[in-house]
């Protein structure tokens, strides 16, 4: 199979949001729809619900660029391919592999009709769940050291939490990665006030979600894994708390200038 593009080939990079299955953009469902072949990680194929016509191409996790010259191939071969990412394919998922294998890889690949559909992200979604922790100016940081240095994730860390921004960190923990967690949360406290709002939000939109909310001195002590996004809150993250039910969260729009 060469790298020569068909005219009727394409590939589009698909986000299925969340989970819930009403949270899928109509416009991903309609590439899911007319896909001839499904390219992604075990977790994110199972989710799309198998048809006629319809070979599914699963893969494990960590071969990214592998999967996306897989699917550039196929495409290649005149097939109408759809690869899918959890949340938002452009946030530490799917598109950058794609393009990344587009720019070093055959090139027709350059040629092909290649599209993304948007999802919505996890941070988005917890962000739902919690009011509003992004409504002031915010930043997500993956806390994988997998494909970058961890002095690098430190550095950009401690510049944001400096900068007061609310900092979104995806890929929190792993059996692989079971410190990384603890480490940011360390730095966090040695630049924020232990009072700072830190909300934890696992599996939003699916059966098993949990949301919790602390404080940043209380965060070292609650769970999360690979399915958790934490959300750190900035000096205008503010909670309004309701009797009986969960406190609504929300950053404020008005920052106050300095001298």
């Amino acid at each position: 199979m060469t790298g020569r593009s068909h005219p009727d080939g394409s590939l589009a990079v698909v986000g299925l949001g969340p989970g819930d299955p009403s949270l899928l953009t109509e416009s991903a469902r309609r590439a899911l729809d007319a896909a001839e072949d499904l390219v992604g990680y075990f977790p994110y194929v199972a989710r799309v619900p198998e048809r006629p016509g319809l070979t599914r191409h699963a893969s494990d996790n960590r071969v990214e660029v592998d999967r996306a010259r897989h699917a550039l191939r196929l495409a290649a071969s005149g097939r109408r391919v759809a690869i899918v990412s959890g949340g938002d394919p452009g946030v530490f998922a799917m598109a950058a592999a794609v393009f990344e294998a587009v720019e070093h890889g055959e090139p027709g690949w350059r040629d092909l009709a290649i599209t993304v559909e948007p999802g919505i992200t996890a941070m988005l979604a917890a962000a739902a769940r919690l009011g509003a922790p992004l409504g002031g100016d915010f930043c997500a940081l993956s806390l994988s050291d997998n494909l970058k240095p961890w002095p690098v994730v430190t550095a950009r860390l401690e510049a944001v939490l400096r900068a007061d921004l609310v900092v979104a960190l995806y890929n929190p923990i792993s059996a692989a990665r079971p410190w990384q967690l603890g480490a940011a949360l360390a730095i966090a406290a040695g630049i924020r006030a232990p009072g700072t709002p830190v909300m934890f939000a696992r599996a939003v939109s699916r059966p098993e979600e949990a949301i919790r909310v602390a404080t940043l001195a209380e965060a070292p002590d609650l769970p999360a894994d690979m399915a958790t996004i934490v959300i750190l809150g900035a000096s205008t993250t503010r909670l309004i708390h309701r009797e009986g039910r969960p406190p609504l969260v929300y950053t404020a729009r008005t920052v106050e200038g300095t001298a």
